[in-house]
């Protein structure tokens, strides 16, 4: 066999793979096909996101409540409803003393002494069990108030407690009690200012 021959067949092997190549490289350095998958890598989620950048993909950022739940935490949405029948459960084993630590918060408005008179809030004195804007020597109370209707139970103060402007549109009370601990403890200790404590549930 000539030189030429050889020059022949070589030339032929070198036409064959460039079919076989080309195609795929141009298309790749094109975009005109998809590029790879990737994984994710071991590090999570923010692994995958950089090696699909690598790979020419532009990806939207997450929502912040994504991000808070690939951390680990629950999305905001999802956060538990208060439950105030929660907090009356745990009104047996509340503790009185701890509660009047918490009405230091409330003392600034509201008396808690029998003989008192009521200061910028109505007195807390017998409280639990009576009618919602009816205390005779206040006469502050806010329309939202005393349009409520009925007596104040544990649930109602749990609820009112823990988040006023929520549970009573238009009420003029200011502090709230977010703890669910700390509100039985206060529940507890209001109950106590009362000639006839109210029975716990």
């Amino acid at each position: 066999m000539d030189e030429f021959e050889v020059s022949k067949i070589g030339g032929a092997v070198l036409a064959a793979l460039l079919l076989i190549v080309a195609p795929k490289t141009v298309a790749n350095l094109g975009g005109a096909g998809h590029a790879p998958a990737v994984e994710k890598s071991a590090a999570g989620e923010k692994g995958a996101v950089e090696g699909r950048m690598l790979a020419g993909y532009a990806l939207p950022m997450p929502k912040a409540t994504e991000v808070k739940a690939e951390a680990g935490g629950a999305p905001a949405a999802a956060a538990a409803a208060f439950d105030p029948a929660a907090v009356v459960k745990l009104l047996v084993s509340a503790k009185p003393e701890n509660g009047e630590a918490t009405y230091k918060k409330c003392a600034s408005c509201h008396t808690n002494d029998k003989a008192a008179k009521s200061g910028a809030g109505p007195n807390f004195w017998g409280l639990v069990g009576r009618k919602k804007g009816s205390r005779a020597d206040f006469a502050g109370y806010s329309e939202a108030m005393k349009a409520k209707g009925g007596d104040w139970t544990y649930a109602d103060l749990a609820a009112f407690l823990h988040n006023p402007k929520d549970w009573m549109p238009g009420t003029k009370m200011a502090i709230n009690v977010a703890d669910t601990t700390e509100l039985a403890d206060l529940l507890a200790y209001l109950r106590t200012l009362s000639d006839s404590p109210v029975a716990l549930p």
